[in-house]
Parts: C-alpha cells; sequence; structure tokens
C-alpha cells in the first residue's frame, strides 16, 4: 500500500497541535493532524475553557449572595444547571473548531484530519490506528507532538472519577457535594476551591502540605487568597501531611498529621487530587523514533521545541515547560516557523510570560515576584498600591486586592515583574508585560492619560509613586500605599518619597527632558 506523504504530521489535536496545523497552513504546507480523542484537547474539556466557565458562573452566584446578605437559598443553583451552562460553552467552542477545519480542509485541500492513535514507526513513518477499528500509515517530512497530560494520581489511592476524582472527573457530578477535601493547594486546587466555595452548598477542605498555599508566589499573595478562602468557608490544613485517604463506598476518610505531630480523621463526600500532571508520550512509541526523553525522564527533551531528531519537534504539555494553553500555542506555531521559514528564527524565551490564577480574587503574575528576585540577589524597587485606592474597584464594591510592580534598583527603572490581585487583574497586567516585553522602563506609563474609572488608573498610580509623582503619597497611606526598595538580602528600606521640586526628581526630568514633550 502506498503511504500518503505530508510535509507535517501533528499528534494530538488540543490547542497547540490545532495551533501547529494552522501555522502550517499559513506555509501552503500539506498537514494531517491526529487526535485520539475530541478535537479541542483539554483546551475545551475537563479544562480550561470547562473550569473557566464554572469559575466565572461561582463568582457571579457569590455576588449576588454578598449583596442580598444571609438568605441564599433563592439563588442556590443546582450543579445540572452549572453543568448544563459548561455544556453550552464547550458546545460553542467545539463547534467553532470543528466547522472551521472543515471549511479549511474545503477550501485549501491542505489538511486530513484522522481520529486515532497515532505512534511512530520510524522517524518519518506514523502508524494511525483509527477509532473505527482500522488502521493507516502516512509518511510525515516533519511530525510535532502535542499530546498534551493528564492529571497525577498516587498509587495508594483508587481514583473512580466518581467519589475519588481528578479534574477530569469533577466537573461530571451529579451535584454539588456537601463536602470535599482537595488534596493540593497549587494554582488548579485553590482554583476549584475557590469555585466550589463561591457556590456555596459545599464544604471545602485544602490539605497544604506547605505553610502556605500557593508557595511559588509572594506570601502577600497568598495571604489575601487564603483569607478569601477562609472566609467562604474553606478549611487549609497547612503544613498537612496526608497519611491515608480510603474510598468508603459513598463517602471518603482522609488522615492527616499536622506539623505539631496531631493528626485528624474526617469524612467528606468527594475527594479531588491536585497533585500535578503526566505527559501523555506511552502508546507514542518514541523509541521507534530514537526521541529521547529530558533527563528527569518524565518528559521529552527538547532544544526550543526540538527534539535530538531533527525533523520532531515537541510542544505544550509534554516539552515539560510550563503547562498552559498559551504557552503550548506559542511553541507549536514557533516549532512551525522553525521548520518552514526561510529566515533566522529567535528561539522561544519563557522569563516573561503572563498567567492568570482563577482564585478569589483573580490573580495575575508576569516576570519576577520578590522572592523570585531575592533568590537571584537582584536589588530592586517595589510599588504597591490597594484597590481600596482605586476608584473603579471602590465602584465596583470589589476593593479586595492589591497591583505590585517591581523594576530595577538603578536609573532606568526596568520593569522586572508585576502581580495584580483583584477585579479585572488579568486585564490591568498586559500593559506591563508589553513593557517588559519592550525591555522598557516606566516612563511611558507613568505619562500615559489612562481611561477613568478604571481598573488601570492603579497600575498608573503604583507606577508614578516609583519615580516621585503619585497623587496620594505613600507616607499618608501608609496601610494602603508601599514603596520600597529591597537589598540583595532581602532588607526592606523606604524609597524616599519624591516630589515634583525635589532636587533628585528634577535632575532626573532633566535628564530624561521628559517634559519637553510629555503630559505630566
Amino acid at each position: 500500500m502506498i503511504m500518503e506523504k505530508y510535509d507535517l504530521c501533528v499528534i494530538g489535536g488540543g490547542p497547540a497541535g490545532y495551533a501547529a496545523a494552522m501555522r502550517a497552513i499559513d506555509f501552503g504546507k500539506k498537514v494531517l493532524l491526529v487526535e485520539k480523542d475530541k478535537l479541542g484537547g483539554y483546551g475545551i474539556y475537563d479544562g480550561a475553557l470547562a473550569s473557566k466557565t464554572m469559575w466565572e458562573l461561582s463568582n457571579k452566584i457569590k455576588t449576588v449572595k454578598d449583596e442580598i446578605g444571609t438568605d441564599h437559598s433563592r439563588i442556590d443553583m443546582p450543579f445540572s444547571k452549572v453543568k448544563e451552562i459548561i455544556n453550552e460553552a464547550l458546545f460553542e467552542r467545539k463547534f467553532q473548531f470543528s466547522c472551521h477545519l472543515r471549511i479549511i480542509h474545503a477550501e485549501t485541500g491542505l489538511i486530513n484530519y484522522e481520529k486515532g492513535l497515532a505512534s511512530f514507526i520510524s522517524k518519518n513513518e506514523i502508524l494511525i490506528q483509527k477509532s473505527d477499528g482500522s488502521s493507516t500509515t502516512a509518511y510525515a517530512e516533519n511530525t510535532i507532538i502535542a499530546t498534551g497530560s493528564r492529571p497525577r494520581t498516587l498509587p495508594s489511592i483508587e481514583v473512580d472519577e466518581k467519589v475519588i476524582l481528578t479534574s477530569d472527573g469533577i466537573l461530571h457530578l451529579d451535584e454539588f457535594p456537601k463536602s470535599m477535601v482537595i488534596l493540593g493547594a497549587g494554582v488548579i486546587g485553590c482554583e476549584f476551591a475557590t469555585m466550589f466555595s463561591n457556590f456555596g452548598q459545599t464544604k471545602v477542605y485544602l490539605i497544604d502540605r506547605a505553610e502556605r498555599i500557593l508557595p511559588f508566589e509572594d506570601e502577600d499573595i497568598a495571604d489575601v487568597v487564603a483569607a478569601n478562602l477562609e472566609k467562604n468557608g474553606v478549611t487549609i490544613h497547612r503544613g498537612a501531611q496526608l497519611v491515608r485517604m480510603d474510598h468508603l463506598g459513598d463517602c471518603v476518610e482522609y488522615e492527616i498529621e499536622n506539623k505539631d505531630g496531631s493528626r485528624e480523621v474526617i469524612q467528606v463526600d468527594k475527594a479531588m487530587l491536585s497533585i500535578g500532571r503526566v505527559p501523555n508520550i506511552e502508546d507514542l512509541g518514541l523509541d521507534n523514533a530514537g526521541v529521547q526523553m529530558s533527563k528527569r525522564g518524565v518528559h521529552i527533551g527538547d532544544e526550543d521545541t526540538r527534539t535530538n531528531i531533527p525533523n520532531i519537534y515537541a510542544v505544550g504539555d509534554v516539552s515539560g515547560h510550563m503547562a498552559l494553553v498559551n504557552v503550548g500555542e506559542r511553541e507549536a506555531r514557533h516549532a512551525v516557523v522553525k521548520m518552514f521559514a526561510d529566515f533566522l528564527v529567535k528561539p522561544i524565551h519563557y522569563e516573561n510570560i503572563s498567567t492568570i490564577m482563577f482564585l478569589s480574587p483573580e490573580v495575575a503574575a508576569v516576570g519576577l515576584n520578590e522572592q523570585n528576585a531575592q533568590e537571584l540577589k537582584i536589588p530592586i524597587r517595589v510599588s504597591k498600591i490597594d484597590y481600596s485606592m482605586i476608584a473603579r474597584a471602590i465602584a465596583m464594591r470589589k476593593t479586595t486586592g492589591f497591583f505590585k510592580i517591581i523594576v530595577s534598583d538603578d536609573d532606568d527603572m526596568k520593569v522586572l515583574g508585576m502581580r495584580a490581585v483583584g477585579e479585572h487583574a488579568s486585564s490591568a497586567i498586559q500593559s506591563v508585560s508589553l513593557l517588559m516585553y519592550m525591555n522598557k522602563g516606566i516612563d511611558e506609563l507613568a505619562h500615559m492619560i489612562h481611561p477613568h474609572p478604571s481598573i488601570v488608573e492603579g497600575v498608573q498610580e503604583c507606577v508614578r509613586m516609583l519615580v516621585g509623582k503619585s497623587i496620594y503619597k505613600s507616607s499618608v497611606f501608609k496601610d494602603k500605599l508601599k514603596c520600597y526598595k529591597r537589598t540583595i538580602d532581602g532588607e526592606i528600606l523606604p524609597l524616599h518619597t519624591l516630589t515634583e521640586n525635589s532636587e533628585e526628581n528634577m535632575n532626573r526630568e532633566k535628564m530624561r527632558e521628559l517634559n519637553k514633550s510629555r503630559i505630566n
């Protein structure tokens, strides 16, 4: 049988794989896209879109309940209605993907889609075992592995996705459980604790091995999120070790050992494991293609998306970098350009990628935080403004949160990082992210005219504090406005609050000649 030949075979039809296929179409290349289950992958099903639809809904319910007061029974939403709304969102996105793919196929003839399991016969030959039981073989000049990942489980815990669940099963419940424990206080664990506690129908327990949740973030962020979770009724087992988790048929019993050595035994209706993810690579036949694993032996080894086999690339969760939809899509498009462009392609930089954590309140991050800077021995300047000082936040009655901007401790004040905690946090961070991408300082933000009233005015006021031009002075609102230096030893020193007439500020203005062309 004659094998059909392709310029590119993409294994995996999730966000990264789909992005890769469409970018190859831009180059006029013939593409085979293989997906074993559902087109769109975790970007749609049991992942980003599904969980974020639930988060948006839970936030609306929580806001209304907070406004009404104590009588919440009239807006208690059944889980069947939650699933209905989620499924509507999934169908809309699924419909977009499938219709788009069919039209591109009809108009260009450049892409074929196969539903089945793909594996390597050699570095150029791909075996496709179709969902109908038949199989076929294709020849590909290049291959992109974009098979994604799945929730990690523990051998000592029986996961049936009904009583003890992962993120794959948690959105398929028939009703809100009266109680639930979540093992793992990283982003995903905290997000689901936020959602279920927002609805107010589930008593949530969160097991955290570390001394605080979100240990990779600064303490001020973790404190705000933890305080809001506890206000929502969540019990956080801090510094706790799971001793056992037993499936008792219709409920779960778990035992923890606290940091003081005491033990607790608690029964709940459901349990969720949120302890990371593992890449889907077992059935790919990587040895047949000669593809090597990373040094850790968990992910596929890659150098700027390319594996040790020059015509095979790894993107998305299997590459071992950041397991985010936007990162996977970026890696996939980058890999295609490396394959087919007739110019030198700069490598991907992962340092300044914006991320969103769908918590209560919302958290957005880009670049370094304070503890990163301390670990790297980088002296920094920091400004921080509380949401209660921002007119739009006051108008929304959403004053929990803050903006924090971190810059280099020199006259250039290059932006090194930002953290936004609060309403509209993800929208507010993009302007700072762009400055970082362009390797710029903060002058541009300080002199722009921002829309009023808007949350991003808080970003501008944060920047103005650093250059000594803030409307509200940190010396007056010491608990709401902070501006300081942090040395390489972690020592915090107050940053001199400059005024328009101070000698230091005037010298800076003169040097940069900002007043000649910009609005003050």
